[in-house]
């Protein structure tokens, strides 16, 4: 086979590979340039979601006991809790604490005890040995009283000078008399103070004993009534045993309501203008998805906070749960979807086909070619936006801008009629708070969760 047979063929063969890489290659620009969306006209929903935690609209708290503090036992650590979950009767073991430091304090106040009641002894001792001394002078000075007056008697026709001397012995005889009569009865009155200090200061100690020995049995906690027991939680997590307890946060677990539930959730502080007590809620249980269920917000919180992990403020928002199930639990993670607005028969289009210069426009195709339609909008969603004029249902708009948009023509819309809309949509934003004022007052009366022990939950997950 000659040279040229060969090369005649393979030169043909890579001519139509050329032409067909350029003809038949994907376009990028082209199909860049028509990716159409079709102007829809119905219902338009604004949502706000989150993912929220499932509690326990009211619950009653299982407490350490109330004597901690005034003891001087400031914190303590559970020793041994029951499994959360479990089902109690009034009465039940449901913890205990541990009383190392309580028996501490319970071995001082028993040495002082042993200390008071030894000073006791000897402080009776030494009165009874200072009262008796006293006594034998007392008895002496008698003695001696008698003495002098007997001299007194005897001496009653000597001189005059001799009658006076024994006058005056018998006088000062009377008087050291008296003086020590009143020395015994203070040192009477001093002994009896003194024993009575002691005894006072014994019986402080009795009552410390006593206080901190009841304590020691309240160490054990029981159940204030029947239900199933769900641990407390603090900014650190769930108080399982070896966590500490203050007595300023004593709650060591709870026995929540399963019957009213509430699901608590935080939502950042975008989205939280158009979040209001009263707006329709619609929940799922993470761990029962095919279950549906419904709620309303009780509350919104007026002051964000700044929680770890989230870089932006979030406010925390109760939902009311409306439906009673007895698989729901404490704790489980439910998401919840606060439809904060409904329209019906309102025309929208994805967020993506919205033009912004100076003014709001759209790429729209019109008899064959595409014009830069300027249109009015209101809400949006996380997806599309509603036109309140300048798109009719049917129309196609262009996702992405052309890549040469100063070659098509701009539509304006009147000026009058701008203003029009600007003013129904005033008028129509007022109807909107108008209603949402109404829900919040309907929940006015609704009652409002009591607040958790431990200083509340720290469970954040936001979408």
């Amino acid at each position: 086979m000659s040279p040229s047979k060969v090369i005649i063929p393979t030169a043909v063969l890579t001519g139509l590979l050329v032409i067909a890489y350029f003809f038949l290659q994907p376009n990028e620009k082209v199909q860049e340039d028509t990716i159409l969306a079709t102007v829809k006209k119905g219902e338009f929903v604004i949502k706000v979601t989150a993912t929220g935690e499932l509690k326990a609209k009211r619950s009653e708290k299982i407490r350490a006991p109330q004597g901690m503090r005034p003891a001087g036992i400031f914190e303590t650590t559970i020793q041994s809790l029951v499994p959360e979950g479990t089902i109690v009767n009034e009465g039940d073991y449901v913890a205990s604490l541990d009383r190392t430091e309580l028996a501490s304090k319970m071995s001082n106040v028993q040495t002082e005890i042993e200390k008071i009641q030894t000073q006791l002894e000897q402080a009776k001792i030494d009165t009874a040995i200072d009262m008796r001394s006293i006594r034998d002078q007392l008895i002496n000075l008698g003695f001696t009283k008698k003495e002098k007056l007997l001299n007194v008697e005897q001496n009653k026709f000597e001189p005059q000078s001799v009658i006076q001397q024994t006058q005056l012995d018998l006088e000062r005889t009377e008087r050291d008399y008296g003086q020590l009569l009143k020395n015994y009865e203070l040192k009477q009155k001093q002994a009896v103070a003194k024993i009575e200090e002691i005894n006072t200061l014994l019986r402080q100690n009795q009552r410390q004993l006593k206080m901190l020995a009841d304590l020691s049995d309240n160490f054990n906690i029981n159940a204030p009534k029947s239900g199933m027991v769900i641990y407390a939680r603090n900014w650190n997590g769930k108080k399982e045993p070896g966590s500490r307890v203050s007595a300023w946060n004593p709650v060591v677990a709870e026995l929540p309501d399963l019957s009213d539930m509430i699901s608590k959730t935080y939502v950042n502080e975008v989205d939280i203008s158009k979040v209001k007590v009263g707006q329709d809620v619609k929940l799922q249980v993470d761990a029962f998805p095919d279950n549906k269920y419904s709620g309303q917000v009780l509350q919104v919180a007026n002051i964000g906070e700044q929680l770890r992990g989230y870089d932006a403020k979030v406010f925390e928002v109760v939902v009311q749960v409306n439906e009673v199930d007895s698989i729901l639990r404490p704790a489980m993670t439910t998401s919840n979807e606060i439809v904060t607005e409904t329209l019906q028969n309102v025309t929208f289009i994805p967020l993506e086909a919205l033009q912004s210069d100076s003014l709001t426009f759209v790429y729209k195709n019109e008899n064959g070619s595409i014009v830069r339609q300027e249109v009015i909008t209101d809400l949006t969603n996380n997806d599309e936006v509603i036109i309140s004029y300048g798109l009719q249902e049917g129309d196609d708009i262009h996702l992405i801008a052309p890549s040469d948009p100063e070659n098509y023509p701009f539509k304006p819309l009147d000026p009058a009629i701008k203003e029009k809309i600007r003013k129904a949509q005033e008028a129509a934003e007022k109807e909107r708070q108008a209603k949402a004022e109404a829900r919040k007052k309907k929940m006015d009366n609704a009652p409002i969760p009591s607040s958790s022990g431990g200083g509340e939950d720290f469970f954040i997950i936001m979408d």
